[in-house]
């Protein structure tokens, strides 16, 4: 065991709450019992769902539902699309491997979760299980009313579809609420394309659904540390006791729509896909006509990975792989994290360790990018559009505090687990 990585993990929790220091709007107004009892909180949903025999077998089970949820969808896929979506192709294949499409095997796997989600929030499962875990946060942390409800909805749902559920209290919400629900959506990742992620690193890190899903779990404690911490002295609004409206008027409305809403989801995936990768493509190559730096070319990667490495190094990994795994939180912030996620399931099993490559995760697990920011004033403002311009002004502090709260999941994690 290698202490001076546990040491450097928790220096590290200490350095992110402090890197958020500069973006509060008053320091002395902070609640350090609410800040000590955020990180605290975040560490016994890790035991509790990692250590506990009993939770985490029960946990266990999610990788089997998924397991059967993907062979279902490669049911479908065969169908519309023969060979290429998993069927047996009319030809002798020397290599299995090729044949495998992420465009038609992998990623249609959105557009069945994206259905089964909506399906499992109209029939009122969801939204009870988001309720439960709201009124832990509510009494561990005083995260009460809308903005509770929302921030605890990113679990499941996506950084636009989770403020849906809180949509008539938009208006009247504090900065601070407004700010906990951008750094929740920005922190965490939907369920339609966690699944997507597990099947992209299952081969490497067995059960990385649960990881993923205890990673957006203990997300929302760090979101709710963060904004308080950049907004202390912000007010909470009142929550009305009145119910959200229901998003779906029935159970082939909740389908048909989920189904739209992942076909967009799909699509949107492929097309950021081939432009960001192309980009990246071309960046590196006039980067790489630089001159070399220790004897390599330039490349966006290095870079990122000079620049991020610290922070790495700071959730308690050997500065080796800080410099790999800096490098993919930077593609992630830049880009995003399905880049950056495709990246990791092409490292090489010895450039990190299981810890290395598990805290990684947790690190990349989150929509927090400079696209978000986009994706955030556009789709809550499209609900609330006297808010634009604090969303606007809120941007770069949710962007912040996301980024900082995964690093603190990346952290604690590696203090539990191993």
């Amino acid at each position: 065991m290698n202490w001076t990585l546990y040491l450097q993990a928790l220096a590290g929790i200490a350095v992110f709450v402090a890197l958020a220091l500069p973006f509060s709007s008053n320091v002395r107004k902070i609640n350090w019992k609410l800040v000590a009892g955020a990180i605290a909180l975040q560490f016994a949903i890790c035991f509790l769902l990692i250590k506990v025999p009993v939770i985490s077998s029960a946990f266990a089970h999610v990788n089997e539902a998924v397991g059967a949820l993907g062979e279902a969808t490669k049911k479908g896929t065969t169908f519309v699309y023969g060979y290429l979506g998993g069927g047996e192709p009319p030809f002798t294949v020397a290599n299995p491997n090729t044949l495998v499409t992420f465009a038609f095997q992998v990623l249609p796997l959105v557009i069945v979760m994206s259905a089964l989600s909506a399906l499992l929030w109209y029939w009122r499962i969801l939204p009870a299980v988001v309720r439960a875990i709201a009124w832990v946060f509510e009494r561990a942390l005083g995260t009460r009313g809308p903005a509770g409800l929302g921030a605890t909805a990113n679990i499941f749902l996506g950084q636009v579809e989770a403020p849906l559920l809180v949509r008539p209290y938009l208006a009247t919400m504090s900065r601070y609420e407004l700010l906990l629900l951008m750094t929740a959506g920005m922190a965490t990742i939907a369920g339609s394309v966690m699944v997507i992620y597990a099947a992209m690193l299952g081969q490497q890190f067995e059960g990385v659904l649960v990881q993923l899903l205890i990673k957006s779990i203990m997300s929302v404690p760090a979101a709710i540390l963060f904004a308080h911490v950049m907004l202390p002295a912000e007010p909470h609004s009142e929550f009305e006791s009145k119910h959200p409206p229901r998003i779906y008027e029935g159970t082939f409305d909740a389908i048909t729509r989920g189904t739209s809403d992942g076909l967009n989801v799909y699509l949107s995936i492929l097309a950021i896909l081939i432009v960001l990768i192309a980009f990246v493509a071309l960046l590196n190559g006039a980067v790489g006509a630089l001159p070399e730096v220790n004897g390599a070319p330039l490349s966006l990667e290095r870079i990122a990975g000079w620049l991020f490495a610290p922070l790495a190094w700071l959730m308690g990994m050997p500065w080796e792989e800080a410099l790999v795994a800096g490098s993919l939180i930077g593609v992630k912030t830049v880009l995003n994290e399905f880049i950056a996620f495709l990246q990791l399931a092409e490292v090489p099993p010895e450039a990190l360790s299981e810890r290395s490559r598990l805290i990684t995760i947790y690190a990349l697990c989150g929509f927090a990018n400079f696209a978000s920011i986009g994706i955030q004033i556009s789709g809550i403002g499209a609900m609330a559009p006297e808010r634009r311009n604090d969303l606007a002004d809120l941007a770069i502090r949710a962007l912040v505090g996301a980024t900082l709260a995964s690093l603190m999941t990346g952290a604690i994690v590696g203090l539990v687990a191993f």
